[in-house]
């Protein structure tokens, strides 16, 4: 028997961001945090300034697969009209170390479980009433963010604040439609995260853009856009000011994530 083949078509038809895969993501930390997944560091490989690979698998104790997915960003490919992000999944035989199935999911698989990831923290961390959501940037990550937070809190308006006005304006009138709710630009960043219950960061900012003097009590904020060294959302003060500070994989995110600014915080963890 050969490799099965599974397009991105293929997997968004079958693979919708519903409650069955937010279940599946939820468990997937579950198995974190008992101890069943075998997870090496991410391999990351730097073309240039605005290009980069990185490489990344798991083993989970008594599943009949492992994956390894290799993800590429070539930030400049939007102004020759392709997309910035890709990656392609191979599913491993755990037993014979056969590719049985490659996922051609162009990213897809990718975004999915980052969105549903941050959903994840919503519903076990962030207040459960909440009115106002607030989220910094307008890319696709800013959709998957909030079109996943949405299956697990309801709310009756969301901010967003960009740094292109045009692209602001095309994610209002896009996510307007998706969630039913009032979606409106925000002037600054401050207004936005003094308003809102849950701020959800999604950009790949290497200095704070989030200050500890917009905290309020109930606000939570879940900041998904550092993933390397050098790169943070979250002024190290917001770390020490914080009641609670999640990660997903602690040594991960203390080499390439907000955990790298920790300092005193380390006793939240």
């Amino acid at each position: 028997m050969g490799t099965l083949i599974v397009t991105e078509a293929e997997l968004r038809s079958c693979l919708p961001i519903d409650q069955g895969a937010l279940e599946a993501t939820e468990l997937s930390f579950s198995w974190i945090s008992e101890g069943r997944v075998s997870m090496p560091p991410v391999m990351h490989i730097d073309i240039d300034e605005d290009s980069a690979v990185d490489t990344k698998g798991a083993c989970v104790d008594s599943l009949e697969h492992l994956a390894v997915k290799v993800a590429t960003g070539f930030f400049r490919n939007p102004q020759i009209g392709l997309p910035s992000c890709s990656s392609i999944i191979a599913l491993i035989n755990a037993k014979t170390g056969a590719f049985d199935c490659v996922f051609l999911d162009n990213g897809y698989l990718m975004n999915l479980r980052t969105g549903l990831a941050g959903a994840v923290a919503v519903k076990h961390l962030a207040p459960k009433k909440v009115t106002t959501v607030g989220v910094v940037g307008t890319g696709v990550q800013a959709r998957y963010q909030i079109e996943s937070l949405a299956l697990v809190r309801g709310f009756v308006r969301l901010l967003v604040f960009g740094r292109s006005a045009a692209s602001v304006s095309n994610y209002c009138s896009e996510m307007s439609d998706k969630l039913g709710v009032p979606v409106e630009p925000c002037q600054s960043l401050s207004e936005l995260v003094t308003a809102a219950q849950i701020v959800v960061t999604t950009t790949p900012a290497t200095e704070s853009i989030i200050m500890a003097e917009w905290l309020h009590s109930d606000l939570h904020i879940t900041a998904m856009g550092s993933d390397l060294p050098g790169k943070h959302e979250l002024h190290p003060k917001v770390l020490e000011r914080a009641e609670v500070l999640a990660c997903d994989v602690f040594d991960q995110c203390v080499i390439g994530g907000e955990l790298q600014n920790l300092g005193d915080a380390s006793r939240k963890i």
